[in-house]
């Protein structure tokens, strides 16, 4: 008798810890595993972003045990909303001055958790070579939205053709002074800077539309250079405030921020774009 309950007894104890262990695999596990997977929405189009971003999520996993699924948007105005409603646990399509704009505008705490790239905005002409060659009253075109008006127009003061209001945050043409040239600036949807080229004597052209254009960004006579005016264009990896210290947050940036992904925008942009998470912008 004694030996039968003896018997049951270690019966039931394992019975027991087989319990346990197949409910710490049912409901433990799973939400590590959970906790371990981010979704980052990007931007849909670009065969070269889609290998980085790839390399990132290999190094995610290999490196951090971290799982990236990835949610694709043809619309600038979607990420932001997705992240807020919890769609997207982080998001990288935007610069700081888009995301700034973007929290003002929607009341939302957004935050960069960590810099990508800046891609500079550069001058193209069909009739000079040189910034300097440009005569009086030349015409340059420039995009005619505020945001990428503002960084032509900041691009063109550090060219040195001219200057712009003391504490100028977001340059219009009334920022403009010392224009000793008369430059004329001519706004145009930013699609059509590059279009007219051919009517103006230089134009500021987004790099986008540079490539839409077919133009090369190694001819161009002026790039935006890597100074505190600049600061504001470089991309990020966005998250809301709450979350940004989160470790899964962290490895993301971590995982992005190797010389491997420096190696592979170099591999798919040249210098057309720029890691910016190590540059000096203090200058």
């Amino acid at each position: 008798m004694k030996r039968r309950k003896k018997r049951n007894a270690i019966i039931c104890a394992v019975v027991v810890v087989v319990i346990l262990i197949a409910g710490y695999f049912s409901f433990v596990r799973p939400h590590e595993q959970a906790a371990k997977t981010v979704t980052v929405g990007i931007m849909a189009g670009s065969k070269s972003d889609d290998k980085i971003w790839n390399s990132v999520a290999d190094t995610a996993k290999d490196k951090y045990g971290v799982t990236v699924k990835f949610r694709r948007f043809t619309d600038y105005n979607q990420p932001n909303k997705a992240l807020q409603n919890g769609d997207v646990d982080l998001n990288a399509f935007q610069h700081k001055l888009f995301l700034r704009t973007w929290n003002k505008a929607h009341h939302t705490d957004i935050v960069a958790a960590g810099d990508t790239f800046i891609t500079p905005i550069r001058v193209y002409s069909h009739q000079y070579k040189n910034l300097k060659d440009l005569p009086d009253g030349a015409t340059i075109a420039v995009p005619n939205d505020a945001s990428n008006e503002s960084r032509a127009l900041f691009a063109l003061k550090n060219a040195g053709l001219f200057n712009l209001k003391k504490g100028t945050k977001l340059a219009t043409t009334s920022s403009i002074t010392n224009n000793k040239k008369n430059l004329k600036i001519k706004e145009l949807a930013a699609d059509q800077t590059a279009r007219s080229l051919d009517d103006v004597d230089a134009a500021v052209v987004n790099t986008n539309y540079a490539q839409a254009a077919g133009l090369n960004y190694k001819k161009a006579i002026f790039a935006e250079p890597v100074n505190k005016d600049s600061k504001q264009w470089v991309n990020v990896i966005a998250v809301l405030k709450k979350n940004k210290n989160k470790k899964t947050t962290q490895d993301i940036v971590k995982a992005y921020q190797t010389e491997k992904t420096k190696q592979l925008i170099k591999k798919y942009y040249g210098s057309s774009e720029i890691p910016a998470w190590d540059l000096n912008f203090n200058k």
